[in-house]
């Protein structure tokens, strides 16, 4: 295997990867005769609590309340990061920063949490979670060679810089997620009740992972749950320890510590690989920010400026959960590959597979592919790959176990339909109807387009070139690998929900380590001076902002307009970029034109996605660009389904089963839109028939046809949703026999909006009444 070989001045050859300064800082010789106050203030302590006061202060203002901030705070610091740091310490020793101590140690909390929980909850006593920080507590209090560990190590020292960085990259996403997720999603009812299904599906996924392991389909009772579902394992311990609802856990705690970690985990990463700080300050920036650039005024279409963190931190948490813990198979790797020793290091990569594989399904895959491509090269440069081929192993064994037990061996609903993205997105263009077939010309036109703009976002891999070495070192490999296995999903693959997008927001981190790594290679190789570097940033976030505004294309485009409009901002970009290039060519030479137009053309490309907000809020305001939160009118959200869901919650045993006449999501009745799961997600009970959008039956039923809407699908058991409604319209002694007999319902919920049968309390006993609700236990 290919180390990286240290960077003078920059990186040291020690354990963790710290330079001699940063060793000296943490011995104390830098910060020596300075007095205490000094050291606090110039240390970096001020911008983490500044963050974390500020990070308190915006979740309060969105609803949650000191007590459950106060419960979260001890349970994320006692239950979690500090279990998980004496763990780290033992397993995982080195030099490094607090942040990243912490990061590590909280992952590994979250990991930790989530087998036991499996566990405790399978054997029924999900209490039994809160054990485990305990009996890591009591294991390194009594044995006499851990006790060293409550001490804190010798530390690697940053520049005050570097912590006031990433302390501004983590307020940016909670002010992000407050002005684009809390203001849209709500924690109180009715207004939660009329945003999108993503919400209660996630609900309902924790309440079934708070009752049982292994979990089932919520919505349809006794369907298997073939999803990557760790997550809600995470967020159900989190609900049991800590009493706070899952709702204040899913829209408002659970993913900000984990997209803090994430950040500090990715700049770690980028820190291992460049052996620079300001390009590891650079990467953490990029994994946020970068997407193909839209360089249209107004909204970008799909799926340009679309995606990675930004995209999916709040609606997908099985998407920031993997990443997270991803993240540090890779650190873990990067020391493999370095050849470091010990036990410790492979039982961290083992659980962090075994919970990965679990978390979401698209991060196995593409490491596979990545690790195979570190043994192929290994074995050309004629280098024993053992290590490498057992970290593989171990992903193959890990990946053939979450095929089929996981996810059963169903697809999902992801089909080989080469290039469905790009028919999507030149609908989305064009002002066509999405299942309108381009021509095709029109249609390798837009992947041309799609595929320039990646070139542009990540051109800067072009830079390894300039050192051809760089490309067979295993962690470039590893990382090219990754981002090539997230890619290729996009082009090749279709689905009606977009899934597999999730590959590509997946590899986003790991394609931005390889193209700032390339840059920082070709800057110094062309002796490129700091002035000179910022210039050409300047240079080309200026092109991102005043190409959309001289060209004035806005998509779709109106009727009538030629198509090729479409293209006339990016020909426009190619246009100045060839003369800038060829200007600079005659006047510097070939290797620092190179240089400078892959920095400016990387500026428009890794930070795309604040591109295209800033210009969009330019052009329309935040108004324009968020939907603000609308009064919802009660004839569309029933305003009694929470009370009425809490009241069957306290009253009906976990394994009880209900039935109800609610099958639509409110508003979309006619023709039926499937996807309504909230009486599931705010009961934390099985339901008979629900809502069906999502199960594995549809999915099969368009695994050929991703144009497909599968929340308008008919219900495949028929037999079963007539059992079900008869009971509510055409009630009767048999009817309800048969639903108690062939089906175990014990509950009944009844929708009064709906006008169910009048006769029902004839035949059921009615136990609670209000706001347009009634529930009905059977004997």
């Amino acid at each position: 295997m290919t180390a990286t070989p240290p960077v003078p001045g920059s990186v040291s050859s020690t354990p963790g990867f710290v330079s001699d300064v940063e060793a000296g800082a943490a011995r104390g010789g830098l910060v020596s005769g300075a007095g205490r106050v000094r050291r606090v203030l110039v240390s970096g302590w001020p911008p983490v609590v500044l963050v974390v006061v500020g990070t308190v202060a915006v979740l309060w203002s969105y609803g949650v309340s000191v007590s459950d901030l106060v419960l979260f705070g001890v349970y994320l610091a006692l239950g979690l990061a500090l279990p998980g740091v004496l763990l780290i310490r033992v397993l995982y020793p080195g030099i490094r920063t607090v942040a990243e101590e912490i990061a590590l140690g909280l992952a590994l909390g979250y990991a930790v949490e989530v087998l036991v929980y499996i566990a405790v909850r399978a054997a029924g006593a999900p209490l039994l979670v809160a054990v485990w920080p305990i009996a890591v507590y009591l294991v390194f209090l009594v044995v006499p060679r851990l006790r060293r560990h409550w001490r804190s190590p010798v530390r690697a020292r940053t520049p005050i810089w570097w912590s006031w960085c990433l302390a501004l990259l983590f307020a940016l996403l909670v002010v992000w997620s407050a002005v684009v997720f809390f203001r849209a999603n709500t924690v109180t009812w009715p207004p939660t009740g009329i945003r999108d299904t993503d919400v209660p599906f996630h609900l309902a996924l924790i309440g079934e992972l708070k009752h049982h392991v292994p979990p089932t389909v919520p919505w349809i009772a006794g369907d298997p749950l073939y999803y990557h579902w760790f997550v809600y394992a995470h967020q159900a311990a989190s609900s049991w320890i800590t009493g706070i609802e899952p709702v204040v856990l899913l829209c408002r705690l659970s993913m900000l510590p984990m997209l803090a970690a994430f950040l500090i985990v990715i700049a770690m990463t980028g820190h291992r690989v460049t052996g620079s700080r300001p390009a590891a300050l650079v990467i953490a920036a990029g994994a946020i920010f970068v997407g193909a650039p839209s360089l249209f005024l107004g909204r970008s279409p799909y799926p340009f400026a679309w995606g990675g963190v930004l995209q999916s931190a709040w609606n997908s948490p099985s998407q920031t959960f993997g990443g997270l813990l991803f993240a540090l198979v890779v650190v873990l790797l990067l020391d493999v590959f370095r050849r470091r020793r010990g036990a410790g290091l492979w039982v961290l990569l083992g659980i962090f597979l075994v919970v990965v594989m679990g978390a979401k399904a698209v991060y196995l895959p593409m490491l596979g592919v990545g690790l195979a491509a570190v043994a192929v090269v290994e074995v050309v440069r004629r280098r024993p790959p053992w290590s490498i081929l057992i970290a593989l192993a171990m992903t193959a064994a890990c990946l053939v176990f979450a095929q089929l037990v996981l996810f059963g061996g169903v697809r999902n609903g992801m089909t080989f339909y080469p290039l469905w993205a790009m028919r999507r997105s030149w609908a989305d263009m064009t002002g066509r109807v999405y299942t309108a077939s381009p021509p095709l010309d029109s249609l390798l036109g837009v992947t041309l387009l799609y595929t320039l703009c990646w070139a542009i976002a990540l051109c800067g891999i072009l830079g390894l070139l300039s050192r051809p070495r760089s490309l067979t070192r295993s962690d470039t490999v590893l990382m090219l690998g990754i981002g090539a296995a997230g890619l290729v999903p996009v082009f090749l693959l279709g689905h009606h929900g977009h899934s597999q997008f999730f590959f590509l927001f997946g590899c986003y981190p790991y394609l931005v380590v390889a193209a700032v790594h390339g840059i920082l290679i070709v800057l110094r190789r062309a002796r490129v001076s700091p002035t000179a570097t910022v210039v050409a940033v300047g240079a080309g976030m200026l092109a991102a902002s005043v190409i959309p505004v001289l060209c004035g294309i806005r998509v779709p485009l109106p009727a009538g307009a030629p198509e090729a409009l479409v293209y006339l901002p990016y020909v426009t970009l190619l246009v100045i970029g060839v003369l800038t290039a060829v200007a600079l060519t005659t006047t510097m030479g070939t290797l620092r034109t190179w240089a400078l137009m892959t920095v400016a053309l990387s500026a428009i490309g890794l930070p795309a996605r604040w591109h295209a907000f800033v210009g969009a809020f330019t052009q329309k305001g935040v108004y324009g660009v968020i939907p603000p939160n609308a009064p919802v009118p009660n004839e569309v959200i029933p305003p009694g389904t929470v009370k009425a869901a809490r009241w069957l919650r306290a009253h009906a045993d976990p394994d009880d089963v209900v039935a109800t006449n609610t099958h639509c999501r409110w508003g979309f009745e006619n023709p039926c839109n499937a996807q309504q799961y909230w009486l599931s997600a705010l009961s934390e009970r099985h339901v008979l028939v629900e809502g069906w959008a999502p199960c594995a039956p549809v999915r099969r039923a368009v695994v050929s046809n991703p144009y497909q809407l599968i929340m308008y699908l008919p219900y495949w058991d028929k037999e079963r949703l007539s059992a079900n409604d008869s009971v509510f319209y055409a009630s009767s002694a048999s009817t309800i026999r048969r639903l108690r007999e062939q089906y175990g319902v014990r509950w009944l919920v009844a929708d009064e909006r709906l006008s169910p049968d009048p006769t029902l309390k004839k035949f059921a006993n009615l136990l609670f009444h209000s706001d347009g609700y009634s529930i009905y236990r059977i004997e």
